[in-house]
Formats: structure tokens, sequence, C-alpha cells
């Protein structure tokens, strides 16, 4: 039969300590769960950020497709350009903001909801032609004399 341990601190273990593992007893714990909510913060923040971008980047791709729609009928009148512009918009989950259309230019305004805040995100995009006439083209690729 073994003898009971005697009462007092552990073998190896500071003076004046209670606990059998030390004074830094249960620290590491501490430090794990400060890097667990660490990382967790950056990946909400990566996450966070992807989606703003991706956001940014539907309404971009809307508005720049209705202007080129709206542009594509500017012939036709600013009713049926804006119209076009719009089912564009609609066809990308987007609203269109506005439409204006400026000669054969145009230039629109859309949102879309963004999948964070309850804030839209806009995007503005202008589509025309290149030049206007072919005399206007052949000035813009000839240098000018000097």
């Amino acid at each position: 039969m073994r003898p009971a341990p005697a009462p007092g601190p552990a073998p190896g273990s500071a003076p004046g300590s209670n606990s059998a593992s030390g004074p830094d007893s249960g620290s590491a714990t501490v430090w794990w769960i400060a890097l667990g909510a660490l990382l967790w913060f950056i990946t909400l923040a990566v996450l966070a950020t992807a989606t703003a971008r991706l956001d940014r980047d539907r309404a971009t791709a809307a508005a720049d497709l209705s202007a080129l729609a709206a542009a594509a009928r500017a012939v036709h009148g600013t009713e049926q350009a804006c119209a076009r512009a719009r089912d564009t918009a609609e066809a990308n989950r987007a609203s269109l903001r506005s439409c204006v259309l400026t000669g054969s230019t145009a230039e629109v305004v859309v949102s879309v909801p963004s999948s964070l805040v309850d804030r839209p995100v806009t995007a503005r995009a202008r589509a025309g032609p290149a030049a206007a006439s072919r005399e206007e083209a052949e000035r813009v690729t000839r240098p000018s004399p000097r």
C-alpha cells in the first residue's frame, strides 16, 4: 500500500501556487480563443469585401449593358431606347434610375439591391458611337498639321 501524498505544492510548481501546473495554467486556452476570434473576424471581413465587390460588379455590368441597349435603339427615339435600357436592366436584376439620350449617346444610371446593407448599389454608364461621322473619324485618326 502506498502512503497518501503530503499536502502542499506539487513538485516543480512555483512556491505559493495552488495549481499543479503552475501560475500559467489556462493561458494557452485564452490565446487559442483569441486566435480563433481573430481568424473569424478576418474571414468575415474578407467575405464582406468580396460581397461588396460582387454587388458593385453586378451594378456596373447592368449599367454597361443597359447603356449599350439604349444606344443601339437611339435612332428610334428616347422612349424606345430607354424602354430597351429598362428591359435590359431588369433582365440583370437591376432597376433603371435614369436614362438620358443625347443624340446617339445614351447615359444610364441603374441600381441593384445590396447584399450587405439596406442601400442600393448604383452605377452609371455611357454608350454611343465612336464617331458621329466619317469626317470626324478621319479627323480623329489623322494627326493635326503643326
